[in-house]
């Protein structure tokens, strides 16, 4: 900032003429710019449409005295300008006063001009050094409010970068999980379904809404080491051997292999959903047979509704179930195939499971 002291304006306030008149050419001398004013009234007009840098204030004058007017000058302005009470009083009490309604420095009449420069001069440093602050201060403002608006721009950017590659990765996902559909019957609609079915039940079990976007684009993928199967196994219209199942049973193991070791959380889920989904909370599934809460929880949650999609669903081996007997089979498997608080959750949804049912059909 360029402005010199010697520019800087004052305002001078005493209701007597001659004392007006004494500071304007003491301070003419210096190259201030100089107003005046005889009462409170006037000079608070003054402020309203200068920029002041000091003010000098008489305290004994009609009307407002100068405590008043010194406290009007608090009141209204938004700026920071120092005050110099100009006065004959010279008692600690009358100091103290002025000092709780906010004057900056006291002078006492009659007037000693080396005491005024040095007073002056030194209350217009600090009005200069606020005014700089306050350049200051803006100027960080300003680039604060257009590095947020940079900011938010470059936010923008990438939320929608951010939907364009979810969309990408939801569109992988689906293709991944309908690759095993090249080999299994098993449909678009029934993928779709099972997804929409665990949303339901992992926001029953209390997940956070990242959790159950994730089990609702994992779980679709729950069955792609079926794509390791052989085709006279997985497509056979009758019953399996006891060895053609050990077979079948494999595809959890491989669908872990296809989906593991990434860092994604999506496909560290979906890579525990297809090892865990055909476990069963009494330890009689596969492939490891754990039970309990040792099964993860998304793999619980997916065993309960892939058995109800395939008891209602049209297989090689059979006809579809119907809503009522799949019930019964889902309920008689509380404790023993299913978590019962998964069954019970599941129950408590039947008008929503029935809902997306009736939406996906195949």
């Amino acid at each position: 900032m360029n402005v010199t002291l010697e520019q800087s304006t004052i305002l001078v306030v005493d209701d007597e003429e001659y004392n007006l008149d004494v500071l304007e050419q003491l301070l003419l001398v210096k190259k201030y710019r100089i107003f005046s004013a005889c009462t409170g009234a006037d000079a608070l007009m003054i402020l309203e449409s200068e920029d002041v840098d000091l003010i000098l204030l008489d305290v004994m004058m009609p009307d407002m005295n100068g405590y008043e007017v010194l406290r009007e000058i608090r009141a209204l302005e938004e700026r920071y300008i120092p005050v110099i009470m100009v006065t004959a009083l010279d008692s600690k009490e009358d100091k103290i006063k002025a000092l709780e309604e906010g004057s900056d420095d006291f002078l006492n009449k009659p007037i000693d001009k080396h005491e005024l420069y040095a007073r002056v001069h030194t209350l217009l440093r600090m009005r200069h050094y606020y005014k700089q602050m306050a350049v200051t201060k803006q100027r960080l403002e300003n680039e604060v409010v257009r590095r947020t608006a940079e900011l938010e721009k470059a936010l923008q950017e990438l939320q929608l970068l951010n939907n364009k590659l979810e969309d990408s990765h939801k569109e992988i996902v689906e293709r991944l999980s309908s690759a095993a559909e090249f080999k299994d019957p098993e449909t678009a609609a029934h993928i779709q379904r099972i997804s929409y079915y665990c949303g339901v039940l992992a926001r029953g079990m209390g997940m956070s809404e990242d959790k159950i976007n994730l089990i609702v684009q994992a779980s679709p993928m729950h069955d792609i080491g079926k794509i390791g199967v052989p085709d006279h196994i997985l497509l056979k219209p009758g019953k399996l051997t006891l060895e053609e199942f050990e077979k079948m049973k494999e595809h959890t193991l491989i669908g872990h292999k296809i989906l593991s070791g990434s860092d994604s959380p999506l496909l560290k889920l979906a890579s525990e959903i297809a090892l865990s989904h055909h476990e069963k909370y009494d330890g009689s599934g596969y492939p490891y047979g754990i039970s309990g809460e040792d099964i993860p929880l998304s793999g619980r949650i997916v065993a309960v509704v892939d058995v109800f999609d395939a008891l209602t669903s049209r297989r090689p081996y059979k006809e579809p179930f119907s809503n009522e007997k799949a019930y019964e089979i889902i309920h008689q498997g509380s404790g023993t195939h299913f978590d019962p608080r998964i069954v019970q959750l599941f129950f408590d949804n039947l008008s929503e499971i029935a809902r997306i049912q009736s939406q996906h059909q195949d």
